[in-house]
Order: C-alpha cells, then sequence, then structure tokens
C-alpha cells in the first residue's frame, strides 16, 4: 500500500519522543556446528527481556530475496521506499564526513584494497589499515592528483581503509561501472560507461586510478590501489521535518550513516564511539529532539569478516548498556537491525530482520528471546520496513484517523 498519498493528512505534531535504535547487520544464519545464529548463540539477557515486554516481529528490507545495501536498507527504514529513492552511496559516504558536494559533482566512494602484480584483488580492504595511514595516503594522492583534464578531484580520509572522492568539474554522470569485482581472486575491472553520458567520466576516472597506483607504489604500504563504487549525485528527497513534523538527529560513528541522516534532514550529534557515550549524548539532547536514530555498527563489521563469535560479543556488549534506553522517557522504542549479515556468507544477505517495538499502545506477545525464530512467532509478523515508520508514528500517537 502506497502510505506516502495519504501521510501529509495523517502526520500532526505532539510532545512525544522517538528512538530508533539500528544494529547493524543484526539478523544471521545458523551455524553449521550448533544449529544456532549468533542471535541464538548469544547471552543477551536484556535485549530477551526487551522483547518480552514489546511487539515483535520480522522485517523485510527491500523485498522477499533482495539483497539491499546499507543505503536502500536505511531508507526503508526511515519510511522511504528504497525503489523509489535510488541513493548512491557515494553522496552518503562524501556528505557523511562534511564534504561540500553540488548538484553538478560526482561523489565516489573508495576503498584502498591490495592487488597483486596481475591486477587480481588479494584484500578489498588492503587489511582494514589504520586511519593514520589512509590520511597519509590521501595526503599523497590529493597532492599527486589535484585535477585531470579540468576535473577537480577532492580525496578526504573516511576511516580505515575507507575514502571519500567528489569530482567537480562538469559534464559528469553517474552512468558508470565500478572497478570493485566484489570478491577477493577476481580482477580488477574497467571503468567503462553505461550510457554516452559517462564516457568522459570512465575516462577521467581510469586515468585516475592509473595515476593513483602509480604513486602508490612509492609507498611500502599494502594499499597499492583504490575500488571505486556508489557513484551518485546529490538527490532530491523530503526531510524528516517535511514528510513527517519530526525534528530528527543521528547518533552515529560511521561516515556513511551520518551522510544517509543528513540526507533526510537530521542533525548530526557527534558522541564518542561507545555505546556509554553514544547514550549518554542522546540523553544530553533529549528535550531538543523528537526522535533519534542510534546506530551501532561492529555487529555487521563483524559479520562481513566472517567472524561468528565476534558478531556474538559485539551483540553481548551491545546488550550490555542496551536497557538504559527504556528508562529514557521514550514513548517509542525500536530496535532492529538494516539487514541481516550472516558470518557464513562474509555479507549481506536477504533475510528478514528481528524487529521489536516498545509502547505504552501495543499488545505485548511476549517472545521469549530476541532472536530470528522467535521474532517470527511475534504479534508484527512479517512486515516490509516502509511501514516501521508508520509503526513508530501511530505508537506515538502522531497520526490522525483516516477518513470519516
Amino acid at each position: 500500500m502506497d502510505t506516502e498519498k495519504i501521510l501529509p493528512q495523517l502526520v500532526q505534531k505532539n510532545e512525544s519522543k522517538i528512538l530508533l535504535v539500528v544494529i547493524d547487520g543484526l539478523g544471521g544464519l545458523p551455524h553449521p556446528d550448533t544449529g544456532l545464529t549468533e542471535l541464538e548463540g548469544a547471552h543477551i539477557p536484556n535485549l530477551d527481556a526487551l522483547a518480552h515486554g514489546a511487539a515483535c516481529g520480522l522485517m523485510i528490507p527491500v523485498a522477499l530475496g533482495v539483497t539491499p545495501g546499507s543505503g536502500p536498507a536505511h531508507l526503508g527504514l526511515f519510511g522511504y521506499d528504497p525503489i523509489k529513492y535510488q541513493i548512491g552511496r557515494g553522496i552518503l559516504e562524501c556528505l557523511g564526513i562534511g564534504l561540500s558536494v553540488g548538484k553538478e559533482d560526482l561523489a565516489i566512494r573508495g576503498n584502498f584494497a591490495t592487488i597483486d602484480s596481475e591486477g587480481v584483488v588479494t584484500d578489498r580492504r588492503a587489511g582494514r589499515i589504520s586511519t593514520e595511514e589512509n590520511r597519509r595516503l590521501v595526503d599523497l594522492l590529493q597532492k599527486e592528483i589535484g585535477e585531470i583534464s579540468g576535473a577537480k578531484f577532492t580525496i578526504k580520509t573516511v576511516k580505515e581503509h575507507r575514502v571519500a572522492i567528489v569530482v567537480s568539474g562538469g559534464d559528469l554522470s553517474a552512468a558508470v561501472t565500478e572497478n570493485d569485482p566484489q570478491k577477493e581472486g577476481k580482477r580488477l575491472r574497467a571503468v567503462e560507461p553505461v550510457s554516452p553520458e559517462g564516457d568522459r567520466t570512465a575516462k577521467l576516472l581510469t586515468e585516475f586510478l592509473r595515476k593513483s597506483e602509480a604513486a602508490l607504489k612509492t609507498t611500502n604500504s599494502r594499499a597499492n590501489t583504490l575500488l571505486l563504487r556508489g557513484f551518485s549525485k546529490l538527490p532530491e528527497i523530503p526531510t524528516f521535518t517535511e514528510r513527517y513534523l519530526l525534528k530528527a538527529a543521528c547518533v552515529a560513528s560511521y561516515p556513511m550513516y551520518k551522510g544517509l541522516a543528513k540526507l533526510v534532514g537530521m542533525d548530526i550529534l557527534s558522541p564518542g564511539d561507545s555505546l556509554e557515550d553514544q547514550l549518554e549524548t542522546i540523553r544530553q539532547a533529549y528535550q531538543d529532539y523528537d526522535f533519534f536514530y542510534l546506530h551501532l555498527k561492529k555487529t555487521d563489521s563483524m559479520g562481513e569478516d566472517g567472524n561468528f563469535s565476534g558478531k556474538i560479543q559485539s551483540l553481548e556488549q551491545i546488550d550490555s548498556k542496551i536497557s538504559a534506553v527504556k528508562e529514557m522517557g521514550f514513548e517509542v522504542v525500536v530496535i532492529t537491525g538494516d539487514h541481516s549479515t550472516p558470518s557464513s556468507l562474509r555479507g549481506h544477505s536477504w533475510h528478514p530482520v528481528p524487529f521489536m517495538l516498545l509502547s505504552r499502545y501495543i499488545i505485548p506477545d511476549h517472545v521469549n528471546r530476541f532472536t530470528e525464530r522467535e521474532c517470527a512467532e511475534g504479534m508484527l509478523g512479517l512486515f516490509h520496513s516502509t511501514e516501521a515508520m508508520m509503526l513508530m508514528l501511530a505508537c506515538s500517537l502522531r497520526l490522525q484517523k483516516f477518513g470519516a
């Protein structure tokens, strides 16, 4: 159902407050030795207790069988149709670290990576080099490659192996292919246009990569190439204030998620990296906002690394602090993930995500554990992520009656 058409006549302001906690890559798959998922194998008594008093279900990020990127997964969770609003990750990365992006500029998300003498990718993350090493390499590249054929390249460190790039100079297009083969053991792909509009951009990026590899050869770093992806331009998208009459804030440590929040009009709060610091930031800003988005990343990183026990430990670390959300005074608290990242797949997957909603206006379904199988038995059943915001608005009494 297309609720966008009726939302303007339903939404209303009040004094209620909403907290959305996103545990990135939350869902998983059973371990072959135990038959338990990461959530089922973790000792998470606080999350289990919260779920026991919540309305629970499983959430489909985009559509059944569709594996989402982080951008589409979050847009759906924020109530925007991720198929209608297709946003490249490059713009999110660039906005997230405060880069200025003009309407005609091209934003790119990049990874330092390692290739062998044949151009085969041996490590897509260059061993997750340190942020400090990243900065040294970025300084070198910015010095060596400031401009190519009238196009200006602005290169900035994001974190660890990640970089963000803005290309300015007119006649730029996102209609080019990525050079990232997505898997180790495969050769770098060529950057090629997918339409005539992408011809100039493909040539510029091919030359940029050639010069980058030449410069990186002069270092002793494991990072000897760049993987470029997420080509995108600045989109037009309604903000949280325009769409929901909500003044919203983002509490996240990773730039991409800050960029996504900024794109939909959230203010970016800057806490430390620990969950304790993030919760304290929310406490201090509690009176200033109607809606808080809290993002927790490490579970996804562990899943992408194939680290089953590491993902369990990350879940247990979150659990040790998460019960504080119940005492913070929010009328609505949602705890979920943006997508599943099973350790066995070492990446995002299409599997539905556990979801819990706490409010005085729900019927608790008394699930015993916050896991995939238990949430499947919950009151909310199986639903699409775009419906999550409607549930949050309804349970905070921010939606009026529809029709006579």
